[in-house]
């Protein structure tokens, strides 16, 4: 039963209750305009090859929308910047939900709406809302608040897009310190953790182009046909690319149980899409670009089974 605001049931709801519609970002800047390079980089990265994207006539992938108003590793604004809000009333909740005991945070989940394309040469402005905060929820990882986030993004002045980020902060359950953090399920990708659940890898196929695509999407990135099916996976791939976690220790990614390093590598399955994993079965520091791996299913805990690849230290 959920508590009401003001109630002694959850006093603290009625203060966080207060910050929904302060604003969170005024009249803030994108580093950069729009432009070609970033686009390029992304859809490499993503694996992206629609022509929208390229020629003289591209526009930006719409789901680039977040990334042109992000500041960079330091997150500070350029100098001379309009007003950032961020500082006052977005800090002031955390500081009151940390305060409060609720010091974990994970992201749960955002929505993206487009309203115009965006092309090289625009120039990025946005202002950004704390539209809302839920009341107390109790989740697998804890008990604690959503705290919704909207973003509207503008283009020389149009609006061009909004974005809504949802986080939870909560106060771990014993057990959570334990477990891997569990999986967002969604409408879009609930077909994929179905076939995980029967040992089968899954990638979704275009019915209109065959274009295989992963992660999960609802539409096709080469066609744009909304139809699709899907194709079970070989399990046969190479690592890709790879990075090592050494901070922070968490021990429910690390095989030994000793929190760390570990590798986290992006995978190439011999159909061509990539998909992000754990590399088992060798040490951390034997993982390379190349190397060859082949799934399997991983009961990380009594309620969670992941795909992870397995390499041999030969391979």
């Amino acid at each position: 039963m959920q508590a009401r605001a003001g109630t002694p049931d959850d006093p603290l709801y009625e203060q966080l209750a207060a910050y929904a519609g302060r604003p969170a970002a005024t009249a803030a800047t994108g580093k950069d305009p729009v432009n070609a390079p970033m686009i390029r980089h992304w859809c490499e990265a993503m694996g992206d090859t629609s022509p929208a994207y390229r020629g003289p006539d591209a526009v930006a992938p719409p789901t680039m929308l977040q990334a042109w108003t992000m500041r960079g590793l330091t997150g500070e604004p350029e100098s001379g910047d309009a007003t950032d809000a961020r500082s006052t009333a977005y800090d002031e909740l955390l500081r009151l939900l940390d305060g409060a005991g609720y010091t974990s945070v994970v992201a749960t989940d955002c929505e993206q709406e487009y309203l115009r394309p965006l092309r090289p040469g625009d120039l990025i402005t946005f202002d950004a809302v704390i539209e809302s905060v839920s009341p107390r929820k109790t989740t697998k990882l804890g008990t604690g608040y959503f705290v919704t986030t909207r973003m509207d993004v503008r283009a020389d002045g149009e609006l061009a897009g909004t974005h809504r980020f949802r986080i939870l902060k909560y106060r771990p359950t014993h057990r959570a310190k334990d477990l891997r953090p569990r999986p967002v399920i969604n409408r879009d990708n609930a077909g994929f953790w179905a076939g995980v659940a029967e040992h089968r890898l899954l990638i979704q196929r275009c019915v209109d182009c065959a274009t295989l695509r992963f992660p999960w999407l609802p539409g096709c990135n080469a066609c744009a046909g909304q139809e699709w099916d899907t194709v079970a996976a070989s399990g046969e791939g190479t690592v890709f690319s790879h990075v090592v976690m050494h901070h922070p220790s968490f021990p429910a990614f690390d095989p030994s149980g000793e929190g760390g390093p570990y590798a986290v590598a992006l995978i190439e399955l011999s159909e061509g899409v990539r998909i992000v994993g754990n590399v088992v079965g060798v040490p951390y520091d034997k993982v390379r670009v190349g190397l060859p791996v082949r799934l399997e299913f991983l009961r990380t805990d009594p309620e969670l089974e992941l795909p992870v690849f397995r390499a041999s230290e030969g391979g």
